[in-house]
């Protein structure tokens, strides 16, 4: 086992420059300690940006991943395997979703949705090459459509041409969204709460308001919980605060239980069928390893009641924070364990923070520069919480 310092000199030499991650390397977790290749432990209160909302190396989720290991690890979809239907029928269970199309990180489950909603655009509408509305600040992964809609200047540099057909609307207001809608448009995708862009919560209503306008004109309503879902903000989905359902929803991160890349586009009949044989696919997507921990993962997320945990964690964790009080402080917002500390940009950037707590032992990340983005794996209790409270209250003062 290499030191710190030993591991970071290898980074650098070996390693692309595309991160710049905080001098840490980890080397165990359980629950939500880490510990580092010099035996320090650290709160993870990032969670691998709620990848890890069943907290790190959950014995049943391990369990699940080591027992499918002995068996049987990837046939592609040449094959049926025997953990895939198993992993789909509870998966549309516990979201009320018709049909499944299952894939391996977000990114790539946005892509499938950006294709059925185009597709469903040709098929049941007429429209060719529709046009798909998104919001400002947005963040749905890094491939070079996805970036095409980024308002974010450093996403889009040097990466271009771009893959036309996108707009962009304020985040938040409605009536930026509509103005956009003409006979090319065939859907909004949208996250319930922006994550990297600050964990921004829109205005209360907002997104019954979207889906209301996706109604009226006959357009699909996407929407991005790849960060938000299972569990996250103190609901099953952030949707669920709103009591409305999107047409089409894109779900990861999570879903593999903090061990294996799972993710998956939801939707009905409706929009599914449009897919026929050849029309899209992904070899490792539905592989029997990654079906059997993300079955797993969500019994534990059913049995351990972590989306309640959340909700209640999340709301005493909120008041707590709201209590310090600093003059670097701008602004804490979020829900559930879902919650974004905005640093004045008058008191400098959030990273010399993040560093400080880190020398303290809570693991923490920046944000859009200004914000602290708490995520702690949902298994977190108080106690943990208010011990984490009490490293950013001497570091925040």
């Amino acid at each position: 086992m290499h030191s710190t310092e030993k591991e970071l000199s290898l980074a650098s030499n070996y390693g692309a420059t595309n991160y710049k991650p905080l001098p840490v390397v980890l080397t165990k977790g359980s629950g939500i300690w880490v510990e580092d290749a010099d035996g320090k432990h650290y709160m993870d209160m990032l969670a691998a940006y709620s990848s890890l909302n069943h907290g790190h190396c959950h014995p049943r989720i391990i369990g699940a991943l080591k027992e499918q290991a002995d068996k049987i690890t990837i046939t592609s979809r040449a094959f049926h395997n025997d953990r895939m239907g198993l992993f789909l029928e509870k998966l549309c269970g516990m979201t009320g979703f018709e049909k499944a199309l299952l894939m391996n990180t977000g990114a790539e489950a946005v892509e499938t949705a950006l294709k059925a909603a185009r597709k469903w655009g040709k098929l049941k509408r007429g429209i060719e090459n529709g046009q798909i509305i998104a919001c400002k600040d947005n963040f749905h992964g890094r491939t070079i459509s996805v970036v095409s809609f980024s308002s974010e200047p450093q996403y889009r540099d040097g990466f271009g041409p771009f893959t036309p057909g996108f707009k962009l609307a304020k985040y938040g207001d409605i009536a930026s969204m509509e103005k956009l809608i003409n006979d090319k448009t065939v859907a909004v995708i949208l996250e319930p709460i922006q994550g990297e862009a600050g964990v921004i919560v829109p205005p209360a209503g907002y997104l019954q308001a979207v889906r209301k306008l996706c109604d009226k004109h006959n357009i699909l309503m996407i929407l991005d919980e790849v960060q938000t879902g299972f569990g996250r903000t103190g609901k099953l989905f952030a949707f669920d605060h709103e009591g409305i359902r999107p047409d089409v929803l894109v779900v990861g991160k999570a879903l593999g239980g903090g061990v294996y890349p799972v993710s998956a586009m939801l939707s009905n009949n409706d929009v599914m069928e449009v897919f026929r044989p050849g029309d899209h696919g992904s070899t490792f997507g539905g592989n029997p390893l990654g079906a059997a921990v993300g079955f797993a993962a969500l019994e534990v997320l059913e049995d351990e009641k972590l989306v309640a945990r959340s909700e209640e964690l999340g709301a005493y964790f909120m008041s707590k924070l709201k209590t310090i009080r600093s003059s670097k402080i701008k602004e804490i917002r979020g829900k559930g364990l879902m919650i974004g500390l905005e640093i004045k940009k008058s008191a400098g950037p959030a990273r010399p923070l993040c560093e400080k707590l880190m020398e303290l032992g809570l693991l923490c990340k920046e944000t859009h520069v200004q914000t602290i983005r708490f995520t702690p794996p949902l298994v977190i209790t108080k106690d943990e919480l208010d011990k984490a409270f009490e490293i950013i209250k001497s570091v925040i003062k």
